[in-house]
């Protein structure tokens, strides 16, 4: 097969709006009797334009790579995006790496999409593309809503947990590994796993969400997750990530968990008393266990 269809992002959270425009790279692949393609890059371009930036990521390079396998596509690139890349023009791209290293003999470009030095008008791409035998077709955008990742961020940083994973079409995932902690909670009757977060990871708005966590022998136990300061306990500036499993009894010490965040419960807010404290998180359990089926 030496037809390829392709499209080219960063494709951070690979939301429904990239699976929209992935969906149709696949169709115009098999009208074609082509190769479906999707060709990323690693790290994020603005930590290489922007020396500094650190990105808040839906997605971490694993996470991303596993969903962009699942979408039916047959084949996907990961670029090692670096100083020398960022200076090709959008022409040196396309005939450098997409129509040389990779074989691309159609570009899906996603709405309102551009790479390359430069940039370009969609003309631009079409006519560069026939200079070096690649047909540049512009994606239709996923109607009824602007589904993008800078959205998906923007509702988890206001807590609004429901709204970005309708727009991811998935649960956001928080995954780490579980370190020691304070051992507070265990004395006041609700044990948590502490969680250290991989590096870059987005963070959702300091509170108290509904979670499911998926333990390392892939069994889901329901939870409350507690993002924040503690307040009442006095634990200065530094945020903690600890998840209270409501139904499970063992130890996760260093072992690996996967959060799915789905409904947010409330603010957190610093109680007069420790019985105080220990009252709402009886009534946050509850409220998860009802939410969470």
């Amino acid at each position: 097969m030496n037809k390829t269809v392709a499209t080219i992002g960063f494709f951070d959270g690979v939301h429904r709006g990239h699976r929209y425009l992935i969906q149709q790279v696949c169709e115009e692949a098999d009208v074609r009797k082509a190769q479906s393609l999707i060709v990323t890059m690693n790290p994020h371009p603005r930590m290489i334009l922007q020396p500094g930036f650190c990105p808040d990521l839906l997605t971490t390079v694993d996470e991303k790579l596993t969903l962009l396998h699942g979408t039916g596509i047959n084949k996907v690139e990961m670029l090692h995006f670096d100083f020398e890349m960022s200076l090709l023009t959008a022409r040196e791209f396309m005939q450098r790496v997409l129509k040389k290293e990779f074989q691309v003999s159609t570009l899906v470009m996603g709405y309102d999409h551009n790479f390359g030095h430069g940039g370009g008008s969609f003309e631009e791409y079409c006519q560069w593309g026939c200079e070096c035998g690649i047909e540049v077709i512009q994606a239709h955008e996923l109607e009824g809503e602007h589904v993008s990742s800078s959205a998906i961020r923007k509702m988890l940083k206001a807590g609004k947990v429901e709204e970005a994973n309708s727009m991811l079409g998935y649960p956001f995932e928080i995954c780490g590994k579980v370190v020691s902690g304070h051992q507070v909670g265990r004395t006041m009757g609700f044990p948590t796993a502490n969680l250290m977060p991989e590096a870059m990871k987005l963070i959702p708005k300091c509170g108290v969400y509904a979670v499911w966590a998926i333990l390392p022998n892939t069994t889901c136990q329901k939870g409350i997750l507690n993002i924040g300061r503690r307040p009442t306990l006095d634990n200065g500036d530094d945020i903690t990530i600890e998840v209270n499993l409501l139904h499970f009894i063992g130890d996760l010490y260093q072992s690996s968990l996967r959060l799915q965040v789905m409904h947010w419960l409330r603010d957190e807010r610093k109680f007069d008393t420790i019985n105080e404290l220990q009252h709402q998180l009886s009534m946050d359990a509850q409220a998860a266990d009802e939410l969470l089926g």
